[in-house]
């Protein structure tokens, strides 16, 4: 599975512009979804302020003009850099949950994912691999002033991403890898819902950090 971007000043009142595209191998890919943000009580200003707490929300469409639900993603908790999340159907169905437990936050070094699907089981990522973050930590400060430069004049200097790649495994087994080349979700459980690896994907773009793109944090 794989992300697609929206353009850069996408109409609101528009069709979805971001998409999730699925191949199982046997031909090429397809557009299965279209994330959309789903806006809380208080529009986007109260969404905006919800998400600095971790809080995601959105609608995963079957067509760019919203003719069909797919799937929803609603946030069940989030408080003190721990959140939990949950996939449902068109009927409200449980499909899965995801547990977002961020780095120094949680239990570890590094941002913990946690997924699990119904009637299977949990799944735990890590984000990045230890040799890369060492081998970025060390780099961050002399690329802070390329960021802030690169906000300013609205698509600067490109700095060095943190460690992105996850592997999610259970009992031994990868289930499940995102690849931050590309963005693209690799399901190693055929088994696996791909409406859960379609949500998984655009929630961890919602994710992108400061110094990326989350198609779901700009302010129109």
């Amino acid at each position: 599975m794989r992300s697609r971007p929206e353009p850069r000043h996408p109409d609101p009142d528009g069709p979805v512009r971001i998409s999730v595209e699925f191949s199982d191998g046997s031909g090429p890919a397809r557009t299965v979804a279209y994330p959309e943000r789903e806006l809380p009580q208080g529009g986007l200003p109260a969404y905006l302020a919800a998400r600095r707490d971790g809080v995601r929300s959105f609608v995963l469409w079957a067509d760019e003009h919203r003719g069909e639900r797919v799937a929803t993603l609603v946030t069940t908790s989030a408080a003190r850099g721990v959140a939990t999340f949950q996939v449902l159907g068109p009927q409200g169905e449980l499909i899965g949950t995801f547990k977002r437990e961020k780095a120094l936050r949680g239990r570890g070094l590094r941002t913990r994912w946690t997924v699990t699907p119904v009637g299977g089981p949990e799944a735990v990522g890590f984000k990045g691999r230890i040799f890369w973050w060492c081998v970025w930590w060390p780099f961050w400060p002399v690329q802070v002033p390329i960021v802030l430069l690169g906000m300013l004049e609205n698509g600067g200097p490109e700095v060095a991403r943190a460690p992105r790649r996850i592997i999610w495994r259970a009992g031994g087994r990868a289930r499940l890898e995102f690849r931050s080349r590309g963005n693209r979700l690799i399901l190693h459980a055929p088994e696996t819902d791909w409406r859960l690896g379609a949500a998984l994907v655009a929630l961890l773009r919602a994710f992108d950090g400061w110094a990326g793109q989350p198609w779901d944090a700009r302010k129109n």
